[in-house]
């Protein structure tokens, strides 16, 4: 069901972006509140549904209007559940776990974490290397997938049009929210598909590396503050600055 008259919109990852320093977290939300437009609360996580909404209790967060969890492969709003088998249908069409698995066992250095999901398989990785043998031995196989590898060490493999920028364009597309000032905010490795979706975006103060290695871009904002201070920092940069201007 398209909400109405969504105007404003952030789209956030949650562990060290907006959360990660509860009182820049409980000044981002106030802000908001005090905005003489609502904005519509997206979150993008990389952690499994369960997880997801412990972390909103134990933070005390908002409830999002919609939740994207396990990196992409799952998408749930709360006034229209029937968004998340639209989404698994997509998902399904070229997705073949079981012949990932074989390839992956076939590798050394990744060991397998236990992840609720249908449409996702993970792993701890043990170096740069292993990753990059699984990375050529899948491409090899000629098997669908999109292999994302953030923080280091966290190996996700997904459907090939699956991670968190695919469901987030998705989200949007289903919506009819194209023309709504979207913001969207990251910062590891896992959101750069979101990040360079085209739409007004924010790399916080304390990302990871890999996030540092990104091409500038003026649609990209390099924050100087850490995690909600960046987001912040950019939706003042784009929105209420561009506003002020004009």
């Amino acid at each position: 069901m398209k909400r109405e008259n969504v105007t404003h919109l952030l789209a956030t990852d949650l562990d060290g972006t907006l959360v990660g320093e509860q009182e820049m977290t409980a000044f981002l939300l106030d802000y908001y509140k005090d905005r003489p437009y609502q904005v519509e609360l997206v979150y993008v996580t990389g952690r499994h549904y369960a997880s997801t909404m412990d972390l909103i209790n134990d933070e005390k967060l908002p409830m999002p209007s919609i939740l994207i969890s396990d990196v992409g492969t799952e998408m749930y709003d709360f006034n229209d559940p029937a968004l998340h088998e639209r989404w698994k249908k997509t998902l399904e069409e070229q997705w073949n776990p079981d012949a990932i698995s074989r390839i992956v066992e076939s590798c050394r250095g990744l060991m397998p974490q236990s992840i609720p999901s249908t449409h996702r398989l993970s792993y701890y990785a043990e170096s740069d290397e292993a990753v990059e043998d699984v990375k050529r031995k899948l491409i090899d196989s000629s098997v669908p997938h999109k292999l994302i590898y953030s923080s280091g060490r966290d190996v996700d493999i997904l459907p090939p049009n699956a991670g968190k920028g695919e469901a987030l364009s998705f989200l949007i597309r289903e919506k009819g929210w194209e023309e709504a000032n979207i913001l969207v905010a990251g910062d590891s490795g896992n959101d750069r598909d979101m990040l360079t979706l085209g739409y007004p975006s924010v790399i916080v103060g304390n990302c990871q590396e890999e996030l540092k290695e990104l091409p500038d871009h003026p649609l990209i904002f390099r924050a100087q503050r850490l995690y909600a201070g960046g987001i912040h920092e950019a939706w003042e940069h784009f929105f209420e600055k561009a506003a002020a201007v004009k």
